[in-house]
């Protein structure tokens, strides 16, 4: 009569040789592969979002302060346009819908232009904000639900785990330990995703937030200088009626 295996033996046997992630990734589940493979998505979406998020709110602060130290400088809205960097952007964009609003209303009463600046001004904060935080929302999606994804293909793992101790009948340590390491890996890829989305989110509402504050400065200043110059302008035609009138 043939010689019956061990349990050890049959338990050895049915040990991967390759215990690592590649290895444990390989061997797992077709669902827990799906998992790991949409949580690896979903890490490397996080930094596609993070590098361009940050060339761009970078090259958007550097407007918004050069066109600031532009209109602190110049006595004149316009001069204040011939100092400003040459880049379209909603910082440069406030200047030039004043001064394009200024020409329009030529000869209209001061207070309506006034409210007509801050309307288009206000519209353009609007609509910079609303692309700036345009991207930013995957973070948050990612962080909030990449850890249960990941538990998700954990007990999934864990689940088919207990299904080969009752086919093997064995409660041998050796032959369960594969696959809740395989399971356990998917939640450690869910927390590699859900930690920077969450870190760099709040990075960004926080340099977004100050992005806006500066482009608040902005129309701020725009406007100030609109009202100096809206003064000056009318100052001008007066003085020559008072002095035909003297």
């Amino acid at each position: 009569m043939p010689s019956v295996p061990a349990p050890e033996s049959v338990a050895d046997a049915r040990l991967p040789h390759d215990l690592s992630p590649w290895g444990m990734f390989m061997a797992a589940d077709l669902v827990v592969k799906a998992v790991m493979l949409g949580l690896a998505f979903a890490s490397v979406l996080t930094w596609s979002v993070w590098f361009a998020k940050s060339l761009e709110l970078l090259f958007a602060r550097r407007a918004v302060s050069r066109t600031l130290k532009a209109l602190r400088g110049a006595v004149t809205l316009s001069d204040a346009a011939a100092e400003m960097p040459k880049a379209n952007s909603p910082a440069t964009a406030t200047v030039r819908a004043a001064l394009a609003e200024w020409h329009a209303s030529a000869g209209l009463p001061v207070d309506g232009i006034k409210e007509r600046v801050a309307v288009a001004l206000s519209r353009i904060e609007a609509k910079a904000g609303r692309r700036m935080t345009a991207g930013t929302g995957v973070l948050a999606t990612i962080g909030a639900t990449a850890p249960f994804v990941g538990l998700f293909g954990t007990v999934w793992g864990i689940m088919n785990a207990f299904i080969g101790i009752s086919k093997a009948q064995t409660t041998n340590l050796a032959v369960v330990a594969p696959g809740i390491a395989e399971a356990l890996l998917a939640t450690a890829i869910g927390l590699v995703a859900a930690i920077p989305a969450v870190v760099i989110y709040n990075v960004f509402a926080r340099a977004i937030a100050a992005y806006k504050a500066n482009l608040a400065d902005t129309s701020a200043e725009v406007m100030r200088h609109l009202s100096r110059d809206l003064d000056r302008a009318a100052a001008e035609v007066e003085t020559p009626r008072l002095r035909a009138a003297e």
